[in-house]
């Protein structure tokens, strides 16, 4: 089989390069502090877009930093009973998307709670703030800052917001809160999962965000990590800060997230991604201590796995 990256049973053992900062949990812990000492200021707003079987609503509540984030809500219009919940996140730079490619999971008895990021492609707010580069790139906003001002960190937060907001609505069941995305939303969904650890299973596709040191040294600082490259070119040319800026990422590194989860995973991966490098995906998946599972497409990239919306629906449906 080709490779992009080490053999598959390297994989499987694979710890990850990126250093982990010596007060990481203190960095989390302060985060959520903050987190929790916002007002969320719920809004529901319904939708011109309507089905017979589904209410659709545009959801607005304000997270840290005084950002109002936007989702859509679809929940099923005619449930008897408390019902289960999933969580979307896009991939970068994307939005929520349609309101039709919920109602399949609406169809089931779900609701469906789908955020745009704060400073995408939808109707998030960015509150911005920050010292330093601001240059194309949501990995590096902050960087030159307090890492108390990373971007990542505040939408991380938002994605466990998210969450806990479905825990606490009346129609949902919390005992069947559940988190999914690919790519972006794949680092989304196991960032919801740690920060808010009653989301009971999450099935993340090819995850972003994790190992950013390995990205480098794969010179794979391209496409969606491009901004890394950007940045040294831009603020440090001679590299006199590498050790610092790597470190600092790690702030927002996945893998050191990934502890914290305590729901189940089903995680899929593509042996062949040159976007999120493999190596980069099982720095996390190999972290984790929830029960897991992993389903490998050794021919696949950064694209379409065939089966693996059927496969996370099944896993969501099943009860056991």
């Amino acid at each position: 089989m080709p490779l992009i990256d080490m053999p598959l049973e390297e994989l499987k053992s694979y710890k990850g390069r990126n250093p982990r900062p010596a007060d990481f949990d203190e960095y989390w812990n302060r985060a959520l502090a903050e987190l929790r000492a916002v007002d969320p200021q719920l809004e529901f707003v319904p939708s011109e877009f309507q089905t017979p079987q589904a209410e659709c609503f545009d959801l607005y509540f304000t997270g840290v930093r005084g950002a109002r984030i936007h989702a859509k809500y679809v929940r099923p219009r005619h449930a008897e009973n408390r019902h289960p919940a999933v969580v979307q996140f896009h991939g970068y730079t994307g939005n929520a998307g349609d309101w039709h490619d919920k109602l399949a999971y609406a169809s089931l008895g779900f609701s469906v709670l789908s955020m745009d990021c704060r400073g995408q492609g939808g109707m998030s707010e960015d509150t911005g703030g920050v010292k330093g580069n601001t240059h194309h790139g949501h990995i590096i906003r902050g960087l030159d800052d307090h890492p108390d001002n990373l971007l990542f960190r505040h939408i991380f937060l938002d994605a466990a917001q998210l969450a806990g907001i479905a825990l606490e609505l009346p129609e949902v069941d919390p005992q069947r809160v559940y988190a999914m995305g690919g790519s972006q939303g794949g680092a989304l969904t196991i960032a919801c999962a740690a920060l808010e650890p009653r989301v009971k299973k999450l099935a993340p596709v090819f995850p972003f965000l994790c190992d950013y040191k390995r990205v480098w040294e794969m010179d794979l600082a391209k496409d969606a990590y491009q901004e890394l490259r950007t940045f040294f070119r831009y603020f440090d040319p001679l590299h006199e800060r590498e050790d610092e800026i790597f470190e600092k990422l790690g702030y927002i590194d996945l893998q050191y997230l990934a502890p914290r989860i305590k729901g189940e995973v089903l995680l899929f991966v593509s042996l062949m991604d040159t976007i999120c490098p493999p190596s980069t995906q099982f720095a996390a998946y190999n972290k984790m201590t929830a029960s897991k599972q992993l389903v490998v497409y050794p021919d696949y990239g950064h694209e379409n796995l065939p089966g693996s919306g059927d496969r996370t629906m099944q896993f969501f449906m099943n009860e056991n």
